[in-house]
C-alpha cells in the first residue's frame, strides 16, 4: 500500500481498473467486430486510428482546460459521460461512415480523462512520483480480466455482444469519476517556466519524438495483432491470453518499477525499451507461428509499453510542472497515443492488403528502430 498523505488510492485505482476494464473489452476485440461487419482492413485501419488521432488536438484542449479552470474532476466527469452517451449510436449504425462520425464524436470526450487522472495521480503522490506504478497497476489487472474473459467468451457467443458489453463498462467509468475528489491546491505548486519554454527544450523535443515513435510502432499491433492471430489459425480464447499475457508481464514489471528507476535511470530504460520493442516486432513478424517465440515476444510487454509509461510519465512530470501540469500529460498523451498510434493504426491499414501482415510489423520494428537514435542523443541522462 502507498503511504502517501491524503492519498485516495482506492478511489484513484478504481478508476483505472475501470477504465483499462473497458479499453480491455474495446481494444483486441473492436477490429474483429469491426471486420465481422465486412470490413477491409483499410477501413479497420481508419476506424481505428480516428479513435486516437482526435487525440493529438482534443486531449491537449481539454487540459488546457483543466489547467485554466482548475476543475479537472469536473471535466473528467462530464468528458465520461458524453462519451458513454456518444458510443451508445454505435448500436443503432453499422456503416463505414456513420461509426466514423460516432466514433469522432466519441473519442474526442473519451480522450479527456486519463491524461487528467495521470496527473491527479501524480499530484497526490506529490515527492514520491516514482510509485506512481503501484497505483497505475489496477489498470493493467483489469485488462488481464477483460481479454480473458472476452476471449473465452467470443469462442461461444457472436462478437456482436461485444457492443453491450463496453457501453456498461463505461457507464461503471462515469459512475466512479462522481467519487474522485479534487486535488487540493496545497498540492499544486507554481512553476517559473513558460510552457511554450518548456516544450522547445531540445530533451523535451527528443522525448516526444520517441513516445511518438514506440506509440507509432504499436499501432500495427493494436489495430491487427487479433487479426494476424486469427488469420494464423488461433482461437480467440488463445487471442485473449495472448494479450493478457502481455499486460501481466507489465503488472509484474510494475511491482517493481519505482526501485527499477531508482537503480537504472529514466535514460538508460527508455533506450532499452525502444530496443526491445523493435526485437518484439520483429519476432512476431518472423515467428508468429511458434507459440512458444509468440509468447515470449508478448512478454517483452512488460518493456514496451510497462516500463515505456512508467519512464516517460516521469519524464513528463519532472518537466512540467504546477500549472502546466494538465497541458503537459495531455500533451504527451497528443503526441504518442493520439499521433503516434493515430499515424501506425492508419499506415497499417493501407499496408496490410497492399504488402502482406508480415512485412506490416516489419515497418513497426524500423519506427521503433528509428526511436532508438534519437533516445540515445537526445535524452537527457540524469534527473534529480
Amino acid at each position: 500500500m502507498i503511504k502517501v498523505d491524503g492519498l485516495p488510492y482506492w478511489r484513484l485505482s478504481g478508476f483505472y481498473f475501470l477504465f483499462f476494464l473497458t479499453i480491455g473489452c474495446f481494444m483486441p476485440y473492436w477490429s474483429l467486430y469491426l471486420k465481422s461487419l465486412g470490413m477491409n482492413a483499410e477501413a479497420i485501419g481508419i476506424l481505428s486510428a480516428i479513435i486516437v488521432v482526435t487525440k493529438i488536438f482534443s486531449s491537449f484542449i481539454w487540459g488546457w482546460i483543466v489547467d485554466y479552470t482548475g476543475k479537472r474532476m469536473h471535466v473528467i466527469r462530464y468528458t465520461s459521460f458524453f462519451s458513454l452517451l456518444s458510443f451508445c449510436f454505435v448500436l443503432f449504425f453499422q456503416d463505414f461512415w456513420s461509426l466514423f462520425i460516432i466514433l469522432l464524436i466519441f473519442s474526442i470526450f473519451w480522450s479527456a480523462a486519463l491524461p487528467q487522472v495521470e496527473a491527479t495521480t501524480l499530484s497526490h503522490l506529490g515527492e514520491e512520483s516514482d510509485r506512481y506504478t503501484t497505483v497505475r497497476i489496477w489498470g493493467s489487472i483489469s485488462f488481464i480480466i477483460a481479454v480473458v474473459a472476452l476471449g473465452n467468451f467470443f469462442d461461444y457467443y457472436s462478437i456482436n455482444y461485444l457492443l453491450p458489453i463496453v457501453i456498461f463498462s463505461m457507464a461503471l467509468v462515469w459512475f466512479h469519476s462522481l467519487f474522485i475528489p479534487e486535488v487540493p491546491s496545497s498540492y499544486q505548486k507554481s512553476d517559473n517556466s513558460t510552457f511554450k519554454a518548456i516544450l522547445f527544450k531540445p530533451r523535451v523535443i527528443a522525448l516526444m519524438a520517441v513516445c511518438f515513435l514506440i506509440q507509432a510502432s504499436h499501432g500495427t499491433y493494436y489495430t491487427f495483432f487479433s487479426i494476424y492471430l486469427e488469420e494464423h489459425d488461433y482461437s480467440n480464447r488463445f487471442i485473449g491470453i495472448c494479450w493478457a499475457l502481455g499486460v501481466f508481464a507489465e503488472v509484474i514489471i510494475y511491482l517493481f518499477m519505482h526501485k527499477v528507476i531508482g537503480r537504472f535511470g529514466l535514460r538508460r530504460l527508455m533506450i532499452l525499451t525502444v530496443i526491445f520493442a523493435t526485437l518484439r516486432w520483429l519476432l512476431i513478424a518472423f515467428f508468429v507461428d511458434n507459440i512458444t517465440i509468440l509468447l515470449s515476444a508478448q512478454c517483452l510487454h512488460a518493456a514496451t509499453f510497462g516500463v515505456y509509461h512508467a519512464v516517460a510519465i516521469q519524464y513528463i512530470h519532472l518537466e512540467f510542472k504546477g500549472s502546466h501540469q494538465g497541458r503537459g500529460q495531455a500533451l504527451y498523451s497528443s503526441v504518442s497515443f493520439g499521433a503516434g498510434l493515430a499515424l501506425g493504426s492508419l499506415i497499417s491499414g493501407y499496408l496490410w492488403d497492399s504488402v502482406g501482415s508480415m512485412q506490416t510489423f516489419l515497418f513497426a520494428a524500423i519506427l521503433s528502430a528509428i526511436g532508438i537514435l534519437i533516445a540515445w542523443f537526445g535524452l537527457k541522462n540524469n534527473y534529480s
